[in-house]
């Protein structure tokens, strides 16, 4: 390939991806506000459609301020084999069209595709828009796609086109695109540099590419402060590849004055845990250990960690743990300068607590950290109690899922994502016909 030849980077992103998916194996719901999320009393949002999202739910939200926000909408529990197995069919469209394809998440990845090296922005525009529409022909959801000449303008773009659109920003319009952007719109660009940059004055990606290169670096060192003044000239040459599973989920922060109250360090734990969450549900994955970092004010770093006996991607379990950590790690009143949250023994196959009670903490065990899967929980046959979102089978009328249950009453809506809206039946909550049923099997594939 000429080296000189026009790059054009791509940014998939799948819109509101596990409430999407809910809307497509469930289409009576297809055009209502979704939230997918634990209900127990620490229960988070995982995924909001655009309809909830009107009302000002949305993700890592907690689920009773998001119901509270949109009484209207259905709550679901996630089902992440279901997500898992929606996303490898995009991925594979996406391999289909790119050799050259990094995959970031569940949801989300930047392709390089060989055939547009120095292409004209309508004939990009054309490429993303095939590659939308075979992603909804043949999977069901919707996507959004940006381009840009490198990975940091095609996901600026991907965002700016949702929901369910495309952009692609020409040579010419990137600089202009980029000038009017939030410093925090920046990749490296977190609470603590934000806040940096503010102090003298910068609040814009232009602001900051106005700076001389050697105030950039002075101010936030040498590499970090060198990579961001790029990026906010749009000088981005960071290369399309898959990228290393990784063996752990994690967020910290550092305090710009070190902190001695245990209520404010309990609240920044919590911070934490929930930046930490959103990346593991983004991964699809679930975890079984969490640890808690410290570093207090004569630059000490413990850390404390508790393992669960499954995994599990509920935060209320695992932000739980991470205030119990907290509390042990360090003496009510110590100077804390830097903490930090992480998930690891990461297993990619669904948890028994997605399906179990969604407010039940796992069992906290001593056994050493393990990533390997854990298996999925049997069927679970008469006689149970039913929840909301629970996927059934009955041997006249099918799949199905719970609408609603109680009084010894379970309404169940037959339907699936090939189907069309379905029937609603209502049974006995101990009907032996009514079975619990693989949530795969409502993609009807």
């Amino acid at each position: 390939m000429n080296v000189h030849m026009r790059r054009w980077v791509l940014h998939v992103d799948m819109d509101a991806f596990f409430a999407s998916v809910e809307q497509l194996t469930r289409p009576t719901v297809a055009d209502r506000a979704v939230l997918v999320g634990g209900l127990g009393p620490r229960g988070t949002v995982a995924g909001a459609s655009y309809q909830a999202r009107a009302y000002g739910a949305r993700s890592a939200m907690p689920m009773a301020e998001a119901r509270r926000r949109c009484p209207v909408a259905v709550v679901l529990p996630p089902r992440g084999r279901v997500y898992q197995a929606v996303s490898r069919r995009v991925f594979e469209i996406v391999r289909d069209v790119s050799e050259v394809v990094g995959q970031v998440s569940i949801d989300e990845a930047f392709l390089e595709p060989v055939e547009l090296a120095g292409a004209e922005p309508a004939e990009v525009e054309r490429f993303a828009a095939g590659l939308r529409e075979r992603i909804r022909g043949e999977v069901g959801v919707p996507a959004s796609v940006g381009a840009g000449s490198g990975k940091q303008l095609a996901k600026i773009a991907s965002g700016l086109a949702k929901p369910d659109g495309a952009l692609v920003v020409p040579p010419e319009q990137e600089l202009e695109l980029l000038t009017g952007l939030p410093v925090r719109k920046l990749w490296g660009v977190g609470p603590v540099t934000e806040s940096k940059l503010h102090r003298i004055g910068v609040y814009s990606v232009g602001e900051l590419a106005a700076l001389r290169l050697g105030d950039a670096t002075a101010l936030l060192g040498q590499a970090h402060g060198a990579e961001l003044h790029r990026l906010a000239h749009g000088v981005d040459d960071h290369p399309v590849a898959e990228r290393a599973e990784a063996k752990q989920v994690s967020a910290e922060t550092t305090f710009d004055v070190d902190i001695t109250e245990p209520v404010r360090l309990a609240t920044e734990v919590d911070g934490m845990a929930e930046h930490a969450h959103r990346r593991l549900v983004s991964s699809g994955r679930a975890a079984r250990t969490v640890t808690v970092k410290v570093r207090d004010a004569d630059f000490t770093t413990i850390s404390r960690a508790e393992t669960f006996a499954t995994a599990t991607s509920d935060l209320g379990p695992l932000g739980a743990a991470a205030r119990r950590l907290i509390g042990v790690a360090v003496p009510p009143g110590t100077p804390i300068r830097l903490v930090g949250v992480s998930f690891s023994g990461l297993a990619t196959s669904e948890q028994e607590a997605l399906f179990g009670n969604p407010s039940q903490e796992p069992e906290a065990v001593p056994e050493p950290d393990s990533s390997a899967p854990v298996a999925d929980p049997a069927p679970v046959a008469a006689h149970r109690s039913w929840r909301a979102g629970d996927d059934v089978f009955h041997p006249d009328a099918g799949h199905g899922w719970v609408q609603g249950a109680g009084l010894g009453r379970v309404t169940v809506r037959f339907e699936t994502a090939v189907t069309g809206r379905g029937r609603a039946r209502t049974f006995h909550d101990d009907d032996p016909a009514l079975t619990s049923a693989d949530p795969l099997d409502s993609l009807g594939w």
